[in-house]
């Protein structure tokens, strides 16, 4: 699987606890502004209504990108028999 690279608008996870911010590691937030030429990023952070409680620049090692199909080229996944 190649690198992947972090874009505007992708779904993310925290991969580290954030308590000044109460974020917690695993909440999930939207990119949504690349910051020093997509060396950092703005992630808001929103409620079941799509209201944002918070909105913060993070490096890339403090975040994960959240993927909801299969990372793999190939879906099928490979069969074992025995």
């Amino acid at each position: 699987m190649t690198k992947n690279t972090i874009k505007l608008l992708d779904v993310v996870a925290l991969t580290v606890d954030l308590l000044e911010y109460n974020l917690y590691r695993g909440q999930v937030g939207t990119v949504v502004e690349l910051l020093s030429g997509g060396a950092a990023f703005e992630v808001e952070f929103s409620d079941r209504s799509g209201r944002t409680y918070e909105s913060v620049g993070l490096r890339p090692e403090q975040i994960m990108v959240l993927h909801f199909e299969p990372a793999s080229p190939d879906p099928v996944p490979e069969r074992v028999s025995v």
